[in-house]
């Protein structure tokens, strides 16, 4: 990636809160990374789940913090750790957690539209995800941003599937707007993705999306910067994270 490749990508990225790095990993970590998720999988860590009820036809698992047991994910986060930083504009760049996303053939749930960071336990700014594919990700199944959301306020973070307000008490939050009912109405972001291609955004960009038609096998990295901060909550957070852990240093420059 060109210095003038990174520049336009960091201002869209301050602007939008989400943008498109294509093929930003080499393609033998992809293999690697595809190896860990189905690895991943295979052996389900203690914070996995089911993300779809028993009669879709296909099946939303997810997984938390995992980085530990599989090293591409770790090798994942270290070559794009770079990028997250230029994109922050921060000197230290640290690994929060990654996140497993896969929707098999035939998926029908959807992914709620919501804001990350209202479910974990950081305040900041300085807080960004890389959304990985290792299949390509038709445009109609893709992960989808509501451009300049990371802006504005913090909004009611639900449970996905029941809609409960388990994080903060009802009425202290505004509520995420309904966007399926007036697509129109709002500057939608997405990209058709291949296996290599990475998207990143702020934890505050307002983002969704739909079910899959084919298998589509996602880790997200989280990453901190430099204004992040832990902050003690009276609930459990999504992910839970030990208080006392310490987040492992990628970058420090």
């Amino acid at each position: 990636m060109t210095d003038t490749d990174l520049t336009r990508l960091a201002a869209d990225y301050a602007r939008d809160g989400a943008v498109c790095a294509r093929q930003a990993v080499a393609p033998d970590l992809v293999q690697r990374v595809a190896a860990a998720i189905d690895a991943n999988l295979a052996a389900p860590g203690p914070l996995a789940l089911i993300a779809s009820t028993a009669d879709d036809p296909g099946k939303y698992a997810t997984d938390f913090c995992n980085w530990d047991r599989f090293d591409a994910y770790l090798e994942l986060a270290k070559a794009t750790a770079p990028l997250a930083q230029a994109l922050m504009r921060s000197r230290t760049v640290r690994l929060y957690h990654d996140h497993l996303l896969v929707k098999e053939a035939g998926t029908r749930q959807v992914t709620p539209w919501h804001q990350d960071q209202p479910y974990y336990d950081v305040e900041g700014r300085d807080v960004i995800s890389m959304w990985f594919p290792v299949d390509p990700v038709p445009r109609e199944s893709t992960l989808e941003f509501v451009a300049g959301t990371h802006l504005g306020q913090w909004l009611m973070p639900r449970s996905f599937m029941m809609r409960e307000a388990k994080w903060f008490p009802e009425g202290s939050l505004h509520e995420v707007p309904d966007v399926e009912a007036d697509r129109d109405a709002h500057p939608i972001l997405g990209w058709a993705l291949q296996p290599g291609d990475a998207v990143f955004f702020q934890a505050l960009a307002l983002h969704g999306s739909q079910g899959s038609t084919g298998r589509r096998r996602v880790i997200s990295i989280r990453f901190l910067g430099d204004d992040a901060h832990r902050v003690e909550r009276p609930w459990r957070c999504s992910p839970p994270i030990p208080a006392d852990y310490d987040f492992p240093v990628l970058l420090d420059k």
